[in-house]
């Protein structure tokens, strides 16, 4: 299952990422999404959970809970919507 994880500080890591979630269960991959010019995290990102159970038993633990003084938003992430490409 891919998990959604936002609201994150801008200095986590992917290590720490991983490390959050895998206190549940196996971890296949974990991803801050960072700015691709200037590499600064965007303050989300997305975990690979190969147990769907063991997914939602991170989702439901980590859904509103602090971390470093933020109240985290986690959830199962949704597809990515096609978008029309960008005209300057």
């Amino acid at each position: 299952m891919r998990i959604y994880v936002g609201n994150l500080k801008y200095s986590v890591t992917d290590d720490e990422l991983r490390e959050m979630f895998s206190e549940f269960g196996d971890v296949a991959s974990a991803d801050v999404i960072k700015d691709k010019f200037s590499g600064q995290s965007k303050g989300f990102g997305f975990v690979d959970m190969p147990n769907d159970a063991e997914a939602g038993d991170a989702i439901q633990a980590l859904n509103d809970s602090m971390h470093d003084g933020r109240k985290l938003t986690v959830n199962e992430a949704r597809p990515r919507t096609e978008r029309p490409p960008r005209k300057f």
